[in-house]
Order: C-alpha cells, then sequence, then structure tokens
C-alpha cells in the first residue's frame, strides 16, 4: 500500500476517539504517530476487554501508532513533549479545555514558536463559544445537538448507537489536516486548526435544522422510518424478518407497485400517487404494503425486490453483521494476539491494506527517550 504521508511526524497528546480517530487516519496514510498516553493510559483502553483483553474502541483507533507514557505535568516529560513537537509536522489534542495551554503548547504558543507547523485542537465546544468550559462526551453532544430529538421511538428520544459526534470531529480534523498539508506544500506555513464536537454535528444536523428554521417545525421522531419519504419504512415477512424499503421518487413507486404490490394503478391515482400523497396516507400505504410482504419469506421477498430494482435492506443484527458477504476485514496486531477489523473504506486499485498493530501502554517509550535527548 502507498503511503504518501510516510515522511509527516504527527505528535498525539490524545485521549477517548475523536483524536484517535484523525490520528488513525493519519496512520494508515503512512504518517508516523507518537500518541502521548497518560501513565495509567488512554482511558479508552479501559472502556471494555472484549479484543483479546483490550478494548474494542482502542483496538479500532490506535493501529500503527507508538506510544509513550508521559507525565505532562513533569518538567522532565514535558520538555520532551517539546523537543518532539519541535521535530513534528503535525500536533493534535483533545485534551479537557485549557489543559494544553495551561501546559505551555497551546496552539497560539506552538504556532508563534514553529510557523510550519499545523496544529489541530479537538474540543467537545468552539474554544470562543459560550460552552466551551463545558465538558462534553459524545451522547451529551447528541443531546446538545437536537440528534436525540430526531432519533428513536415516537416515545422517547435516543442515542444513535455509536459514537457518531466522536467521529464526525475527527473526520473533519483529518480533512482539515490534510489540506492544511497541501497548502504548506505551496506556503510553508503550517496552520492552526479547530474542531468541535458540537460543530461537526451541527453540520450533520442541517436538514432538520432548516425544517425548523424555514418550515417552523422540526421533523419527528418516527424510530426507523423517514419522517418525509414514503414509503421508507421495515415491514415484516411470513417468517418474521424485518426488510426495510426505501421509495424516493415516482418512477420507483411506479415500479413497486406494478412489481411487488401487483397495482400498477396505484402510481398514477388515489392516495399514494406522489410523495406527499403518500407521507398524508401513511397509514394505510403501510398496512397495505405490509399485507404484501407478509405473503413472502424474507429470502423470497430479498429475490423479488432485487429483480424489480427496489431499494431494500435487511435489518440484520450485528451477529448478521458480522457473517456479511461484504464485510471486508483487515489483520491487525494487537499486545495480546491477532484481531481483524472492518478494512478502510477508501480503496485504491492496484493497493492492498498493510497489517498494523496496536502499542502496548509505553511500548515504545523508552526507544523515544532515546531518540529524543535533552
Amino acid at each position: 500500500m502507498s503511503e504518501p504521508l510516510k515522511d509527516i511526524l504527527v505528535v498525539a497528546v490524545e485521549q477517548a476517539v475523536a483524536a484517535p480517530y484523525c490520528t488513525s487516519r493519519l496512520a494508515d496514510a503512512g504518517a508516523r504517530v507518537i500518541k502521548i498516553e497518560r501513565e495509567t493510559g488512554d482511558f479508552a483502553r479501559g472502556y471494555d476487554d472484549v479484543v483479546n483483553g483490550e478494548s474494542a474502541y482502542f483496538v479500532w483507533l490506535n493501529r500503527g501508532k507508538e506510544s509513550i507514557a508521559l507525565d505532562i505535568k513533569n518538567p522532565e516529560d514535558a520538555a520532551l513533549l517539546q523537543r518532539m513537537i519541535a521535530k513534528a509536522d503535525v500536533f493534535v489534542q483533545n485534551l479537557a479545555p485549557g489543559a494544553a495551554a495551561r501546559g505551555g503548547f497551546g496552539s497560539d504558543e506552538l504556532r508563534e514558536r514553529f510557523p510550519s507547523l499545523i496544529t489541530c485542537d479537538i474540543s467537545g465546544y468552539a474554544s470562543d463559544g459560550p460552552s466551551r468550559d463545558m465538558k462534553a462526551y459524545d451522547m451529551l453532544v447528541q443531546a446538545e445537538t437536537g440528534l436525540a430529538s430526531v432519533t428513536g421511538s415516537p416515545d422517547a428520544p435516543g442515542r444513535v448507537g455509536v459514537s457518531v459526534c466522536d467521529i464526525a470531529a475527527g473526520m473533519y480534523a483529518h480533512a482539515a489536516i490534510l489540506l492544511a498539508l497541501f497548502e504548506r506544500e505551496q506556503t510553508g506555513e503550517g496552520k492552526a486548526i479547530e474542531t468541535s464536537l458540537f460543530d461537526g454535528m451541527a453540520d450533520w444536523m442541517t436538514v432538520p435544522l432548516l425544517h425548523q428554521d424555514y418550515g417552523g417545525k422540526a421533523p419527528e421522531r418516527v424510530g426507523l422510518r423517514h419522517p418525509s419519504v414514503a414509503p421508507y419504512a421495515p415491514f415484516e415477512t411470513k417468517d418474521g424478518e424485518l426488510i426495510v424499503i426505501s421509495i424516493q421518487n415516482n418512477r420507483e413507486w411506479a415500479q413497486f407497485a406494478t412489481e411487488i404490490l401487483e397495482q400498477p394503478e396505484l402510481a398514477e391515482d388515489g392516495p399514494y400517487k406522489d410523495n406527499m400523497s403518500r407521507v398524508a396516507n401513511l397509514d394505510a400505504l403501510e398496512a397495505d404494503i405490509g399485507a404484501v410482504f407478509k405473503r413472502f419469506t424474507s429470502k423470497e421477498l430479498s429475490a423479488k425486490l432485487l429483480a424489480a430494482r427496489v431499494a431494500f435492506g435487511r435489518v440484520n443484527s450485528i451477529a448478521d453483521f458480522s457473517k456479511h458477504e461484504d464485510l471486508r476485514r483487515m489483520e491487525i496486531n494487537t499486545p495480546h494476539g491477532r484481531a481483524e477489523i472492518p478494512a478502510p473504506p477508501a480503496r485504491v486499485k492496484g493497493e492492498d491494506v498493510s497489517s498494523a498493530s496496536v502499542p502496548g501502554l509505553g511500548e515504545h517509550s523508552q526507544a523515544l527517550r532515546k531518540e529524543f535527548p535533552e
């Protein structure tokens, strides 16, 4: 696999999900990533122990990195960190608000000392906003941004089942760092980048926000349904499985009505003739579709939907997902054995995904102390 960032050194004082997500993707591209951990370790190491005794979160987000354990309040360790940063191309941190600046490695100070350095601060809220001093974890930001209010059943708000706010912040940080590296090739100057969990999710929440601001009403919670497109919902098959179908336009509706419902006249006239009509008559629409789906097993119906070119998805369990024929995996090393995780989503023709290793806590401490002497 090519390594376009193989000459880039990234120093990361990071923990949990957002910053490790960003730096793991830089490591995937060949960057050398030195992970600075507390002497007790990144607290994500203790989230669980399901992967050969290691945390699933930590295994997912820390492949290909080097780990050194430092006490950045200790003058000697703080000086070592400063020597590393002096040679770095990118510095990433997601400590508590103000902690980096108090430790002497705030982005303003570092950018003044090292003009070519790219700094990236990842926080819960923007550093110049009114909520800047609030602690922010993923589910808290899901609640603050209104995501929870449009997620879940009609009866109660719900959490999206993965850490979407952390992931969004890490993805935006990754993209911004790549742009800054590209610009530095032309100007020689680094940049100070800031992303936050709140701002990342605010971008993802644009459509519900526009419905509220311009339509006067945000989408309601509708469970496993779409609030403004129909039919876009799960239906039970003869053998008790659930299949979600999605009809995005009238052409698709005509095809569905003809091939699956066997009622082509529904595409021309009546209560289901266009999307607005289908949404207005949702209960009757879903009852009619449900009656047809109950006549077939999941396997039979999947075959019919595929042949009719109707968009659908089976409501799989994680056990089903684990056996999914489209799931690509990569092998990585962990301190206690090999593990398989999903392969990077972006593929390059002619290149294979290379294996990587997840570091033990402080695994590279001794070597790094020798590499960056006083």
